[in-house]
């Protein structure tokens, strides 16, 4: 294979126009004093973004790993060397987020800080380390007639992502995309605007000085919600478009777009103790589940307790002394000491995604009840048995239905970090193409290679 082939060439001038390859424009909701473009003017405008991506993706394709690899470690160097730039662009962002009463659990989530970007620059070099998923042989074989067979992982090409909040995704899903050879095209919302502007030119500029297009990242972000819509409407221009955030915005993707949709994780996560949990661990593995990090969505909200169960004071404290609020049924309340607050809980705690300090209890006579509790409620992300019982610990594997389930662990552990993927750009909750924490293997597809010798089918 020549140089050529393997490597891009250097990217030219035109690939560096704007922070989305694109003429700066207006936002499409921008307010007074600005001109807002219209339908057609923006679907045009995104079309030419896509357009420039799929144009990229053909570059991409050909990029071997060593090429993607000075990329990633390229952006990791710019995002520390601009560091000073991207927190001022984020406080700007959470201030914002502040003025307007956006919630605790958000702000969580848009803050960066130094160990937050230090921590996105580690993914970054973890994902460099990795192999290369592009040209794996899923399998093969040689047919009778004397046919070549192999299936083989190729990129997808053009993926979409919108999200919320969340600039650490900006920086995951274009380091995956990259590594398995895709071009992405990113709407990362209005409450990280200034964080999201900040992050995408640096990770462009960090691609065009190694020689990968810089189209291989770019966003929507400057033509607002009709920018998304646009995006969700540009069939066979997008090869797949991941959401990622709260019920609202997935479900909105998921029934308006026209574009391939895998969905991700809206998280209500149960944990169930079952009557043979010992204390100890019951209480380490559920203050880590509920308050290491409440906003994300592999926060246990559930917390079902076996009615023979004896830890459940120990447990409540445990959490109440941490702040967490507890919305419990009947029987919870009764079994807890007068010491122990707690709240009524109804059917609208049992399907709430809270990403905060509180939590659901409920108590169950038995396994049983507590896998019934679960099919009614899951959102089929994670659930989590404790016990010290072989036979229940696999009738729960069995029985569960979600993309991961765990046992006597904490349900933080549903990340594709730290189950060795690198990073993730998202959690899927559906069964087609991909399940569970979406690393570099799940964005790519498959192509059938057939070599033969002149054979012709009779």
């Amino acid at each position: 294979m020549t140089e050529a082939l393997t490597h891009p060439t250097a990217a030219t001038p035109e690939d560096n126009t704007g922070l989305s390859g694109a003429p700066k424009a207006p936002d499409a909701t921008s307010p007074a004093g600005a001109v807002p473009l219209s339908t057609e003017d923006v679907e045009a405008a995104v079309h030419a973004i896509a357009d420039r991506s799929k144009q990229a993706s053909r570059r991409m394709s050909r990029a071997n790993r060593a090429w993607k690899d000075r990329g990633l470690r390229a952006i990791g160097a710019a995002l520390l060397e601009k560091k000073s730039l991207i927190l001022a662009a984020n406080a700007k962002d959470v201030a914002a987020g502040k003025a307007s009463g956006t919630s605790a659990a958000m702000l969580d989530r848009l803050t960066l800080s130094d160990a937050r970007i230090t921590g996105l620059v580690d993914a970054l070099e973890n994902l460099a380390t990795l192999p290369d998923p592009v040209g794996n042989v899923v399998r093969g074989q040689t047919l009778p007639n004397g046919l070549r067979l192999r299936q083989v992982n190729v990129p997808m090409g053009v993926v979409a992502a919108i999200y919320e909040a969340r600039p650490n995704v900006t920086v995951d899903i274009a380091g995956l995309a990259l590594k398995s050879g895709n071009t992405v095209i990113l709407r990362g919302g209005t409450a990280a605007a200034a964080t999201n502007d900040a992050l995408v030119q640096v990770i462009r500029d960090a691609l065009h000085s190694v020689g990968l297009p810089s189209d291989a990242v770019q966003t929507v972000d400057q033509y607002g919600r009709e920018g998304a819509n646009a995006l969700m409407r540009a069939r066979g221009r997008v090869d797949v478009l991941i959401p990622r955030g709260g019920r609202e915005l997935i479900q909105s993707v998921v029934l308006n777009a026209a574009v391939p949709v895998i969905e991700t994780g809206e998280g209500n996560v149960h944990i169930f103790i079952d009557e043979s949990a010992s204390e100890e661990m019951a209480v380490e593995i559920l203050l880590n589940a509920k308050t290491q990090r409440p906003s994300v969505c592999n926060t246990v909200e559930t917390l079902l307790v076996h009615s023979r169960s004896t830890v459940l004071p120990a447990v409540a404290a445990a959490l109440r002394g941490a702040g967490v609020t507890l919305h419990a049924d009947e029987r919870i309340r009764a079994a807890l000491p007068a010491s122990i607050e707690s709240t009524p809980a109804t059917d609208v705690d049992w399907e709430t995604e809270y990403m905060d300090l509180d939590l659901a209890v409920a108590m169950v006579d038995s396994l049983d009840d507590a896998v019934k509790h679960i099919r009614t409620w899951s959102t089929g992300h994670t659930e989590a048995i404790l016990t010290n019982n072989l036979a229940n610990a696999e009738r729960f594997i069995a029985e569960i239905d979600s993309a991961a389930v765990i046992v006597n662990a904490s349900t933080r552990f549903t990340d594709g970090g730290e189950l060795g993927l690198g990073a993730e750009v998202g959690i899927s909750t559906q069964k087609l193409h991909a399940r569970g924490p979406m690393g570099l293997t799940e964005l790519t597809t498959t192509k059938w290679i057939v070599q033969g010798e002149g054979q012709v089918r009779s």
